[in-house]
């Protein structure tokens, strides 16, 4: 069906393309940002005054100035980036949806040293051959987790997969039906197995699994017994899993390789610094296994990788597979893991240097002094704001001790003139987003993860988010300078 004559005339209206670049304004953003992007914004604009005229929704000529105002606003939107820093108020400390641990400075420093030229990445400098990309974590790698030699690979999915197709290719790899887990983005352990080519073989219960369970499915085509840490949640009650020892023992008695999943994985012992337990990598090496592997960015604080630790002969077949080349990661990512584990190499250093540990482990009180002086602040630049302390509880994140709380405070902010609801809209809208959590009623800004560092930002992105829902004014849409 055919447009009305009255739509038809609205249509005409409209101003052209080369009519609005012609225009002075426009002719100001052609001087400062790139053409393709501005005429891009103006044909968006044109488009849309188009399609709310199609709808009914405009029944009246649009002027120039909308048309404008419309083009304006989308080339602000294309200028500015969707990756963005933003502040992190939910207390989550490995926050997957915020990029998980944030790094330590010397990480930062090697980043940023390395992005200003060429490095080493392939080049060994003593002889002046080739060399591989790996070799410069192995050593380091083996040091902190007892293992005799480690790779790396894009994350610890990936990490999983390399060992199995690796070792498990066509046949059968057993494992527990309570560790057939499903991790973030609907990952899931079986489904990761049949990428690799090995067979699934299930053993036990979802809340027990025995060491006779293991045994008994072992046949002539199992290649490897696999350990899976349940990263998202946890089985209590009336439960029984099989220690790694001896599924290590079991696996070398038949000539199989032990391999432990630990997928946060932690390089010191939690509880000596007051956290909840979660497995130690060094642990897994002591007990037997011949391959474990952990993410990089989760409980050891570094950039998104996938770590894989063992016997040297194992490491070696891993780093040989076709599939490698796949799944390595980048001269970035090794400088900055190379930096943060080398961290490690004094614990108490650690707690203190890579964040994602410091935020775990930081001491109530001085959460309490860094929400007594957030609170100070915001109440000067919001006098007459509804905001307080208050205890709450966070979390690790990331599948990182599931299930286990930990002791926070939060200043909380009752917004009496503008929903909650549009305030945390406009909290993310802020020139630096701030992404907070709600708890009845009330917007809840974390201290565990908001360091003093933050404070000044984080306050002028609350004072602005206010005054713009309590006036019901959006802001005015400025060009950024390029």
């Amino acid at each position: 069906m055919g447009l009305s004559a009255k739509i038809e005339k609205l249509l005409r209206t409209l101003p052209s393309v080369s009519a609005v670049l012609e225009c002075e304004d426009v002719q100001h953003w052609l001087a400062e940002l790139p053409r393709a992007s501005v005429v891009a914004s103006v044909q968006e604009a044109i488009a849309q005054c188009r399609e709310q005229m199609v709808c009914g929704n405009v029944t009246e000529a649009v002027d120039l100035h909308q048309v404008l105002a419309l083009a304006e606003a989308d080339l602000v939107r294309r200028s500015i980036p969707s990756l963005r820093r933003v502040i992190n108020a939910t207390g989550i400390a490995l926050h997957t949806g915020l990029g998980r641990a944030p790094l330590c400075e010397a990480a930062i420093d090697a980043l940023v040293d390395g992005a200003h030229g060429y490095c080493s990445l392939e080049f060994d400098l003593t002889t002046g051959l080739r060399g591989t990309r790996n070799a410069h974590l192995s050593d380091l790698l083996a040091m902190l987790t007892g293992a005799e030699a480690g790779t790396v690979v894009n994350n610890n999915a990936a990490a999983t997969l390399m060992i199995l197709n690796t070792f498990a290719a066509d046949r059968e790899v057993v494992v527990s039906r309570g560790e057939l887990v499903e991790i973030g983005g609907s990952f899931r352990i079986p489904d990761i197995l049949r990428a690799s080519h090995a067979t699934l073989r299930e053993v036990g219960t979802t809340n027990r699994t025995r060491l006779s369970d293991y045994e008994s499915a072992i046949c002539d085509e199992t290649a490897v017994l696999l350990r899976v840490h349940p990263s998202n949640y946890r089985v209590v009650g009336f439960t029984e899993s099989t220690p790694v020892s001896e599924l290590s023992a079991l696996a070398h008695r038949f000539g199989l390789l032990a391999v432990d999943d630990l997928g946060s994985g932690a390089l010191l012992d939690m509880k000596a610094h007051g956290l909840p337990d979660e497995p130690c990598v060094r642990d897994s090496i002591d007990a037997g296994a011949d391959l474990v592997c952990f993410s990089g960015d989760k409980l050891v604080g570094g950039p998104q990788a996938g770590i894989i630790v063992g016997k040297r002969e194992f490491i070696d077949r891993i780093e040989s597979s076709q599939l490698m080349r796949t799944y390595r990661v980048g001269k970035l990512t090794l400088l900055a893991l190379d930096a943060t584990l080398r961290q490690y190499l004094d614990p108490e250093m650690a707690i203190e240097e890579v964040p994602a540990l410091f935020m775990l482990q930081v001491p109530t009180e001085v959460l309490v002094e860094r929400a007594r002086d957030l609170t100070s602040m915001l109440k000067a630049a919001m006098p007459g704001a509804n905001v307080y302390e208050a205890s709450d509880v966070a979390y690790a994140g990331g599948g990182a001790m599931p299930g286990k709380e930990l002791e926070t405070i939060v200043v909380q902010w009752h917004p009496e003139h503008a929903g909650v609801n549009d305030v945390v809209s406009a909290l993310r809208a802020a020139e630096t987003p701030v992404v907070a959590r709600v708890r009845d009623g009330a917007i809840c800004f974390d201290m565990r993860t908001i360091p003093e560092s933050d404070f000044d930002t984080l306050v002028d992105s609350i004072a602005t988010a206010a005054a713009e829902t309590e006036s019901g004014d959006p802001g005015s849409i400025r060009l950024p300078v390029l």
